[in-house]
């Protein structure tokens, strides 16, 4: 049997394309060498934000006297939170499976190898048996970054982000080499769980990709709630559980690395034409690769690591292989990120300098979460913030960045506002239901 489309890689790039396509009535295979859902569902994402969660509610507890709230005894039990991340993971696992098999997609678990390409059919390998189809997408994802520091490899005290993720116990005490969105998330669940925690972080300053006004409240929290955070400073050796940095040595059980994530493209040898850039595969502006009928999508490409990315990138794929009018195209300057830290960072578009760098003239707003009714009620002691970067020209939105639970929730609605290019006098015409949180975005547009 020839396949219309063959994916390697059921992330949520791989799944969504699947389904899609599937939908459409074409014939689909996905191979997946280990679970459904990839990276984000099995080893990221969603067992991260379980644990997170757990970590939030004893946090809470143990903080609940400002609210009125008299909790003794507190405790909390970091096996049964890992039992229930499992569970939570495995039920998922089984939607997208179920999800597949709704649609009669053949889904096959193995470890794919691209054998040969023409313009007409592509073969793969994968499990002695042999497939072809007409076209191929690639979603193979990403793997750690394993620095070259001199003492990491084979160092039984030093973690990936999976390993601190299946971890059975809790570390007594950890460094965590990389200040960017992983390294930050794991510091704010090991703290909120009372383990003392160092951040090191080579940059000047931890999640440098993000505003950095908003980044400075997040810093200047954490470090006064007490976690150890050094930034401008360059990791030179590992001797254990011994991080020698900036001549300094600083000691714990565990030393988590989280320095990113490369892409992986094991398997598609055989593409010996595909064009790559630093490490990951180019594509155009519908995930088509320099080969006729080779697709990318998700972290394999290095666009934007981000599973929602991935799952768009998937759907403008599919698209452009069924040729429906008019083709989509994926807005990059509206994506929006969250980091869940506590509080939670969001953000979509840019920010001031990546203004000033285009020559973009702005105008910037201001205002404290504390605007919002509901922040108040909900958020003692927090201040937050809001901020608002808008074209001074035409006063469109270009980018609004927040710090304060729980702006997770409500980002979607100024990347809205930022993908449909609405200017502030647009955007007041939408109604915010009271008392919430989201009316923080009304009253600083």
């Amino acid at each position: 049997m020839k396949y219309f489309l063959a994916i390697i890689g059921g992330g949520p790039a791989g799944y969504t394309a699947a389904e899609k396509a599937s939908k459409a009535g074409k014939d689909v295979v996905l191979f997946e060498q280990s679970s459904l859902g990839g990276t984000c569902l099995n080893v990221g994402c969603i067992p991260t934000k379980s644990l997170l969660y757990g970590a939030k509610q004893y946090y809470n507890a143990t903080h609940a006297q400002k609210y009125g709230v008299t909790a003794e005894n507190v405790a909390f039990d970091f096996a049964a939170m890992q039992k229930r991340k499992t569970i939570v993971v495995r039920k998922l696992v089984a939607g997208i499976k179920q999800r597949l098999n709704n649609e009669h997609c053949t889904v096959v678990n193995g470890f794919a190898k691209v054998e040969s390409r023409t313009d007409e059919c592509v073969t793969i390998s994968c499990n002695g048996e042999t497939y072809e189809a007409e076209n191929l997408m690639i979603c193979t994802g990403s793997t750690n970054f394993v620095p070259p520091i001199p003492g990491i490899k084979d160092n039984p005290a030093v973690w990936d982000s999976t390993d601190a993720l299946a971890a059975a116990e809790l570390p007594k005490s950890i460094i965590i080499v990389g200040g960017g969105v992983i390294g930050m998330e794991f510091a704010t669940l090991y703290h909120e769980l009372g383990v003392p925690v160092t951040v090191i972080e080579a940059m000047p300053t931890i999640l440098p990709n993000l505003d950095p006004e908003v980044v400075a409240l997040l810093a200047e929290k954490y470090k006064k709630a007490g976690i150890t955070i050094l930034t401008g400073t360059k990791v030179e050796s590992l001797d254990g559980g011994k991080v020698t940095a900036n001549g300094e040595v600083y000691e714990a059980e565990r030393v988590l690395v989280s320095v990113g994530r490369r892409a992986n493209l094991n398997g598609l040898e055989a593409l010996n034409e595909l064009e790559l850039n630093r490490g990951a595969i180019k594509m155009d502006e519908f995930c088509k690769t320099n080969l006729p009928n080779v697709y990318a999508c998700g972290d394999v490409t290095g666009k934007i690591m981000l599973a929602h990315v991935a799952a768009r990138q998937a759907e403008v794929a599919v698209g452009r292989m069924l040729k429906q009018i008019p083709l989509q195209r994926i807005a990059y300057n509206a994506i929006p990120s969250v980091v869940y830290t506590n509080p939670e960072i969001a953000s979509v578009g840019i920010t001031e300098a990546q203004a000033a760098e285009m020559s973009i003239p702005v105008e910037v707003t201001k205002l404290p979460m504390t605007f919002s009714g509901r922040f108040m009620a909900e958020n003692e002691g927090e201040t937050g913030l809001c901020k608002v970067i808008t074209d001074a020209k035409n006063h469109s939105i270009l980018g609004v960045h927040l710090i304060g639970n729980p702006c997770s929730e409500f980002i979607a609605a100024a990347s809205f506002a930022v993908r449909m290019g609405y200017t502030t006098a647009e955007f007041q015409q939408v109604v915010f239901p009271h008392p919430t949180v989201s009316e923080i975005l009304h009253e600083a547009i």
